[in-house]
């Protein structure tokens, strides 16, 4: 099976097509902006140098969020036009999250497994998770305050591009693995994704949104 997915949601645009579990080609520049207009145009260079139509994908994953507003909808957007096109194309939404968590190891897990992705703001996005990878909370956008007492008296493993920034304060938790990250590996998203097809999970892709977007009101 042709396995394609993407991120849009954060500051990267991230392609990767596979075949079962086999790498094909991968695609990823950092970009603040813009992923919508390099996104389909990378796709299809993708699929030509492999000799591939869309047709003969089998499953496309789109990661959902959380990260910037126009980003999620950009990426969401394009793949419910992909299945538009494609009715018979399965489709999942995948959270960064849980993307995020199948990146750690076995032995790099803690007690707590604390997803932390960065908003460019004072909070953090966080989803914490067991040593099995189950969620124990759901996804949040909380302050570096109300996030500490939540993972005190455990050993914690952190993932994730907003650890680094977490981590600039002394925190004082018991640490068992640290893996700072640029970004979300697109590789791990189709990990989670073959994940929660085995489990029967598929669900249509949503928007994962922890809050408003961000508003500007046009100077007179």
């Amino acid at each position: 099976m042709y396995i394609l997915a993407f991120d849009t949601t954060a500051a990267q645009c991230a392609i990767i097509l596979q075949k079962n579990e086999e790498e094909i080609s991968r695609f990823c520049e950092y970009m603040d902006f813009g992923q919508a207009e390099v996104l389909i145009p990378q796709i299809r260079k993708m699929l030509l140098s492999a000799g591939l139509g869309f047709g003969e994908i089998g499953l496309l994953l789109v990661c959902v969020g959380p990260g910037s507003f126009t980003g999620v909808r950009a990426g969401i957007a394009a793949a419910r036009t992909f299945q538009f096109a494609c009715p018979e194309l399965r489709l999942d939404g995948v959270s960064a999250f849980e993307a995020y968590a199948v990146g750690l190891k076995p032995e790099e897990r803690g007690e707590i497994n604390a997803v932390i992705i960065e908003t460019k703001r004072e909070d953090f996005y966080i989803q914490l998770f067991d040593r099995n990878l189950q969620k124990i909370t759901p996804p949040q956008a909380l302050l570096y305050e109300d996030i500490i007492p939540l993972l005190r008296y455990k050993k914690i493993s952190l993932i994730g591009d907003g650890v680094e920034r977490f981590l600039s304060k002394n925190s004082g938790l018991s640490l068992h693995c640290i893996r700072l990250s640029e970004g979300l590996d697109i590789a791990d998203l189709v990990r989670a994704g073959l994940a929660r097809m085995d489990a029967g999970r598929q669900d249509y892709p949503k928007p994962l949104y922890l809050r408003a977007p961000d508003v500007s009101v046009p100077k007179a």
